[in-house]
């Protein structure tokens, strides 16, 4: 079996949820003798592929109309490397990346196609996939009829793939410029610059909800503690209705899907469209003034609280530095 392992990138590096679908791959792979390799798409992607090549061999697919990730040419470049390379899984982390792109690539390879993996198994020679349903409400166990196979995985269900320490080898690839052609043009990104980590990468995840009702407001409590534990923001959806916070940091049914090691809900109720997307977080502290708020059923630690009045008292437990004897 040989898998591809579509990688996702910014400027400066390779997405760390893509290294968790290249374990993901791996995992596969082993149990039938196969190898993976990594897909770059870009211009001017030389040192993130000499970067990649730590983990697995990396194919470049560089050209300058590839700067930008537009979805039917990077598609069309996946299927290309697909059907000229025979294989036989593709994958690539669950982010809005892979829902526009990989998503067109397998309606041109025609292959079967499973969304937020969370696990496999092999039984009787099939491959069994896991992912969640229903909002999360159930977790179904499928398996892949078509060929190739295309999946995209959750970051937070696998460890990234560990390094080796001898490079792999660096392929780049001929194309066929007239199939890079299209209609289709880049404008840019709106996106607010932030020295925090990826929502869904981070590690330590506060999120907020109605109890914030100003962009401001939502600064000092949220965005303040979040700074103080190295974490990323989150919010609701009403937040990003009301204008108080960007689309990019809605967690739940319709926003992103996140399980770090620590969530940390500030005024929010815990519908069930939220806790769709963070309820597999491993510790979930939950503050709010509402005792019967449907997030303390989910919640691992709760506080009945004004989180105008806790989270300042919490940042400054936080600030205090410990002695020696700690």
């Amino acid at each position: 079996m040989r898998a591809l392992v579509v990688a996702e990138r910014d400027s400066k590096t390779i997405r760390a949820g893509s290294y968790s679908a290249a374990a993901c791959a791996q995992s596969i792979v082993a149990q039938n003798d196969g190898s993976i390799e990594l897909l770059i798409v870009g211009f001017g992607v030389e040192n993130l592929a000499q970067t990649a090549a730590s983990f697995a061999p990396v194919l470049v697919a560089d050209h300058e109309l590839l700067a930008a990730p537009v979805a039917d040419r990077y598609a069309a470049v996946i299927a290309d490397v697909v059907q000229a390379r025979g294989i036989d899984l593709v994958a690539a982390a669950s982010t809005t990346f892979a829902r526009d792109i990989v998503g067109r690539a397998a309606g041109l390879l025609g292959g079967a196609m499973a969304s937020d993996v969370v696990g496999h198994e092999f039984r009787d020679g099939r491959l069994l996939l896991r992912r969640p349903m229903y909002a999360g409400a159930v977790v179904a166990t499928v398996t892949l009829t078509g060929h190739p196979h295309i999946i995209t995985v959750r970051p937070s269900a696998y460890s990234p793939i560990k390094p080796s320490p001898t490079p792999f080898e660096v392929h780049k690839l001929s194309l066929d410029e007239a199939k890079l052609v299209s209609r289709v043009v880049y404008e840019g990104v709106d996106s607010r610059a932030t020295t925090r980590p990826d929502l869904t990468e981070a590690r330590v995840v506060v999120s907020g909800g109605r109890a914030f009702k100003n962009g401001d407001e939502f600064e000092t409590y949220v965005g303040r503690l979040a700074d103080r534990l190295g974490g990323a923001c989150g919010c609701t959806r009403a937040l990003v209705d009301s204008g108080i916070a960007p689309n990019e940091l809605q967690v739940g049914q319709t926003g992103k899907n996140v399980a770090p090691e620590l969530y940390i809900a500030l005024g929010l109720s815990g519908s069930v469209q939220h806790l769709a997307g963070m309820k597999n977080s491993k510790v979930i502290v939950a503050v709010n003034n509402d005792p019967e708020a449907p997030i303390f059923d989910v919640a691992h630690y709760g506080l009945v609280a004004d989180v105008r009045e806790a989270v300042p008292q919490l940042i400054d437990q936080l600030n205090i530095a410990p002695t020696s004897s700690d």
